[in-house]
C-alpha cells in the first residue's frame, strides 16, 4: 500500500485539491466462532493490521466521484442522493453502498470525491469489503457532521453489504473492523450487540497466529453461503427457536439432514467461542485454545461443509509441523487459514505449506503474522489516529 502522501498526492491528481482528510479502517480475522454471527451467536475477531485508506472530501458538484489505486482506469461517478442497489457493481458498490444506506436510515447524504488504497488481501476471506464500507463510513460521518457511534457506523456498512451490495453477510466483519484494539480479540454477542475487549498478547508468551492465503478463491456472495444461511434458518423454524444461538444440542435429533449437522456446528461452534474467551480472559497460557481452534475446523469441514482441498491441506500440514491448532478462518469455500504456532517455529511453517502445496500442485499460498490491531481511525498528518474524529472512539460496549 502507499504511504498516506501517496494517497494525498493521488487525491490531488485526481481532483485537483487537497483532501479534507484520511480515514482507515482494518481487515479482519476471526479467531474463532464462525457462521454464528447470522443465528444470533458469539464471535470473536480481531482487527489486522492490514486496512483501506480513503482519502476523501465534500464535492463541489452533485456528484460523488469515487477511485481506487487498485483498479486504475476504472473510476466511477454516482449521484448519492440517488444511488439504488443494482446501479453499481464491483468494488465501488462497497463505497456506494455506504451512501444508500446512510440515505436510507435517514442520514444527510452529500457527495464527496473519494480515493481509495488498501493492503487488505482481496478475496482471501479477510472482510477486504467491509474495511473499505467502514472507511468510507467514517469519511463520510466526519464530512457530513454526523454523531454516529461505532456499532451504529457498523450496523450501517452492514446494511450497506446485505441491501446494496447483495452479500446477506452477518455483522462481526463491520464490528471487528470498527471496534478493534491493539493486543486484544473483539468478543460480541451477535443479538445484543455488546462488545467486550478481550486481551490476546501472544507475543508475550512467544507465540504468534499465522495466517495463510490459501489463494483458492473465495466468494461470498455465492450460492453455497447463501445455503448455508437458509439451511440455519429453517433448522432455527423447525425447532422453534428465534434463532440458532437458542438451541441446545439435545433439540438437533429430530432435524432431518442436511439442517442437523448444519445446527450442530452452530451450537458447539457457540459454545467454542464462550471456552476461548474464558480462557483468554483467566490468563490461561493462550495455546490452551489450540484444540478449540481445530475443532472449529472439524466442524466447518464435516458439518458445515465449507472446507476446500487447499483448506484442509494447509490445516493438516499445520498441524503436523507443530501448530497448537489450526482451522479455516471467514466465510469458506476457499480464503485462508489460521494456526496458532510458536514464533520460533512460523518460517518452519511456512515452509511446510508451501512445500506440500508444490507438491499437490497448487497455486502457492501467501502468509503472514498476525497482529490485533486498531479500529477504524481517522488519521492525522502524520498517518497517527487522530482522537479528534467525530467517529466515537472504540469502548467495552
Amino acid at each position: 500500500m502507499s504511504p498516506p502522501a501517496a494517497l494525498v498526492e493521488a487525491f490531488r491528481d485526481a481532483y485537483g485539491r487537497e483532501p479534507a482528510g484520511l480515514w482507515a479502517a482494518p481487515g479482519r480475522v476471526n479467531l474463532i466462532g464462525e457462521h454464528t454471527d447470522y443465528n444470533d451467536g458469539f464471535v470473536l475477531p480481531l482487527a489486522l493490521a492490514q486496512r483501506v485508506v480513503v482519502a476523501a472530501a465534500l464535492s463541489p458538484s452533485r456528484t460523488t466521484r469515487m477511485r481506487s489505486l487498485q483498479s486504475p482506469g476504472e473510476d466511477v461517478t454516482v449521484d448519492a442522493a440517488a444511488v439504488t442497489p443494482g446501479g453499481v457493481t464491483g468494488w465501488s458498490a462497497y463505497v456506494a453502498g455506504v451512501a444508500w444506506a446512510l440515505r436510507v436510515d435517514g442520514h444527510p447524504v452529500r457527495d464527496i470525491d473519494v480515493v481509495v488504497d488498501g493492503d487488505v488481501p482481496l478475496g482471501a476471506g479477510l472482510s477486504s469489503s467491509a474495511a473499505l464500507e467502514c472507511a468510507a463510513a467514517i469519511a463520510w460521518s466526519d464530512l457530513s457532521g454526523l454523531s454516529l457511534d461505532r456499532t451504529a457506523v457498523a450496523r450501517l456498512c452492514q446494511q450497506a453489504e446485505n441491501g446494496f451490495v447483495g452479500a446477506p453477510t452477518g455483522v462481526m466483519d463491520q464490528m471487528a473492523s470498527m471496534h478493534g484494539r491493539e493486543n486484544h480479540a473483539v468478543f460480541l454477542d451477535t443479538r445484543s450487540m455488546a462488545v467486550e475487549h478481550v486481551s490476546i498478547d501472544l507475543s508475550a508468551h512467544g507465540l504468534a497466529l499465522l495466517v495463510v492465503d490459501t489463494r483458492a478463491p473465495h466468494r461470498h456472495v455465492d450460492g453455497e453461503y447463501v445455503a448455508r444461511r437458509r439451511d440455519c434458518e429453517e433448522a432455527a423454524r423447525l425447532l422453534g427457536v428465534p434463532a440458532l444461538r437458542d438451541a441446545a444440542l439435545t433439540d438437533l435429533g429430530a432435524l432431518p439432514l442436511p439442517l442437523l449437522p448444519r445446527a450442530r456446528h452452530v451450537v458447539t461452534e457457540n459454545a467454542r467461542v464462550l471456552a476461548v474467551a474464558d480462557l483468554l480472559r483467566s490468563g490461561a497460557d493462550p495455546r490452551e485454545i489450540g484444540p478449540a481452534l481445530t475443532a472449529s475446523h472439524l466442524s466447518l469441514r464435516d458439518d458445515f461443509e465449507i472446507t476446500v482441498p487447499e483448506v484442509d491441506l494447509a490445516v493438516d500440514t499445520l498441524l503436523e509441523a507443530g501448530a497448537y491448532g489450526a482451522r479455516i478462518t471467514g466465510g469458506g469455500f476457499g480464503g485462508c487459514v489460521i494456526a496458532l504456532v510458536e514464533d520460533t517455529a512460523v518460517e518452519a511453517s511456512v515452509r511446510a505449506v508451501e512445500s506440500a502445496f508444490a507438491g499437490r500442485r497448487f497455486d502457492p499460498p501467501s502468509s503472514f503474522v498476525a497482529v490485533p490491531s486498531a479500529g477504524a481511525h481517522r488519521l492525522a498528518p502524520d498517518a497517527r489516529p487522530d482522537v479528534s474524529s467525530s467517529t466515537n472512539p472504540p469502548s467495552d460496549h
